[in-house]
């Protein structure tokens, strides 16, 4: 997915704040899943949380404001009760801005870990 920065995004310095990626590497998990014919409301209705357990991003190269920025995302791990993922931010001529992972754990109402069904987890490829 590609995304514009705004200004907003970004620090006194014209650069855009690191917490910025978290964000935006949301923004694109999201839309991996959208892509995949899954949504977390779906989840969500049918019972399913998926909370991030670990977070972890390596800057490597600022982005500024109206910079365009693509976001890679992909599903390494898939397992019933764990899904992870991890991310590249490239800029307009591919250069890595920041990579990154997430690790999440599926949980239901009770926020008792549970797995994910098979008939999900099959559309997450």
């Amino acid at each position: 997915m590609t995304l514009r920065v705004r200004y907003a995004e970004t620090d006194a310095q014209g650069i855009v704040h690191h917490s910025r990626y978290l964000v935006w590497f949301e923004e694109g998990r999201s839309d991996f899943l959208r892509q995949n014919g899954l949504r977390y409301t779906d989840f969500e209705k049918a019972g399913y949380f998926v909370v991030v357990a670990r977070a972890e991003i390596d800057y490597k190269s600022p982005a500024f404001y109206e910079d365009e920025v693509c976001i890679e995302t992909t599903l390494e791990r898939r397992r019933g009760k764990v899904l992870e993922f991890s991310y590249r931010a490239l800029d307009q001529q591919g250069t890595l801005l920041a990579s990154g992972r997430t690790v999440h754990v599926v949980v239901d109402r009770n926020r008792k870990s549970v797995s994910l069904p098979p008939e999900i987890l099959e559309k997450m490829v």
